[in-house]
């Protein structure tokens, strides 16, 4: 539990960080002239480079630890952020995205340190708490990026890199090592037994897409389709509020703390005993049903009030989805490649992360400010139909 409390702790203040310059990012395109189409590019810049690191930092945390891939994660994103504080044209906030993706391939190496730290049952469990502690910081960070963009252009940039140079070194004094690195096996006749060596990254993620329906793959791509959903809609969301009700950036940081703030309370008192109640394999379910209804009632909402009331569904459905879905996911993997399928899971997560915010920035220009909303619906809805196909009862891991 001490480890955990260190890193949610670390969570916390990142997402701070994310949360502070994330919803300012499509407004600053918009003043340097950006279309929404060259807005959903830009924000699947971060995704892009996850893709190209997640199962890169899952491989190297096997072997040679989780901490070192996180602390080298957190200061990528604290050179993103100063980037994004001077930017003053859009490539250099396409610069900024690119390498606060690159830090944030580590994301499976977080998941990974839970899968280390807790018991099989208490899984799910913990990763609710680990992504209570990121939404508390959705809760904050959009609120104090607001109050710091008054200040002038670069003052959330740079807020954000101060808070992460911090977090970097609370981290290196911290945060202690959960990955007890494998040693020499001795056989019964007494010869000396190297420890199994984690797969190639190319193999272990082509073999999740040749083999969906093997068990660990399976809970991969409903983490994948659902995430396609997930990261389409930032790219329109502060796009459509300031179409549909006028909001700016004084006051869009309030609908990112309403989500936050929702998912904090789900993480920290719901999702466990639902879990313990239902099993993992239903509470998905739940989860993806509330998420693709909130979807489907967004674009209906004629005030901000209905809307916000709509908007509650998706922080219940994501908090319920994501962490039982992650559980499994460690559930079916060999204890030696923890961090590689977990970086296998976030590298799909990042193609549906690219290829989210692109059709929907050319949905919203092109088809209408509603459909993306629209579309989102029945993309979980097919991520609810892949969970449905989900055995219930305690899964075994599958060797390699």
């Amino acid at each position: 539990m001490k480890r955990m409390s260190v890193l949610m702790a670390v969570a916390f203040v990142d997402m701070i960080g994310l949360m502070l310059v994330l919803p300012l990012l499509p407004l600053y395109a918009l003043h340097l002239h950006a279309s929404a189409t060259t807005i959903g590019f830009l924000t699947a810049s971060f995704p892009v480079a996850q893709l190209l690191a997640s199962p890169v930092w899952g491989r190297v945390s096997d072997r040679y630890g989780r901490r070192p891939a996180l602390l080298v994660g957190l200061t990528a994103s604290s050179l993103a952020y100063v980037v994004f504080g001077f930017a003053g044209s859009l490539w250099l906030l396409f610069v900024s995205r690119f390498i606060q993706g690159l830090g944030g391939g580590t994301t499976g190496v977080a998941q990974a340190y839970v899968a280390d730290t807790m018991a099989p049952h208490e899984r799910a469990k913990a990763l609710g708490w680990l992504s209570a502690a990121t939404s508390l910081g959705v809760v904050i960070g959009p609120v104090v990026g607001s109050f710091a963009a008054r200040a002038g252009q670069s003052a959330p940039g740079l807020v954000a890199a101060a808070l992460c140079l911090c977090n970097v070194a609370f981290a290196w004094k911290w945060l202690p090592e959960s990955r007890v690195l494998p040693k020499h096996a001795t056989t019964a006749s007494g010869r000396h037994v190297p420890p199994p060596e984690p797969r190639p990254v190319l193999n272990a993620m082509w073999d999740v897409i040749r083999h969906p329906g093997r068990p660990a793959a399976q809970l991969i791509w409903i983490y994948a389709v659902a995430m396609l959903a997930y990261n389409s809609a930032p790219a329109v969301f502060t796009l459509y509020l300031s179409w549909r009700f006028g909001i700016d950036v004084t006051n869009i940081g309030w609908f990112f703390t309403v989500f936050g703030g929702i998912g904090v309370l789900m993480r920290a008192f719901v999702v466990g005993p639902i879990n313990d109640r239902l099993g993992e394999v239903r509470t998905m379910r739940v989860g993806a049903t509330l998420y693709a209804l909130g979807y489907a009632l967004l674009p209906l909402a004629s005030s901000v009030p209905l809307f916000l009331l709509f908007q509650v569904l998706l922080p219940l459905g994501t908090a319920l989805l994501f962490p039982a879905t992650s559980a499994l996911v460690s559930h079916r993997t060999d204890q030696h490649e923890f961090g590689l399928m977990m970086g296998v899971q976030q590298g799909l997560r990042g193609v549906a992360s690219v290829a989210g915010p692109i059709w929907a920035g050319l949905a919203y220009q092109h088809l209408g400010p509603r459909v993306p909303f629209y579309a989102c619906a029945v993309i979980i809805a097919c991520a609810l139909l892949l969970a449905s196909r989900v055995p219930r009862g305690e899964p075994v891991p599958v060797a390699a």
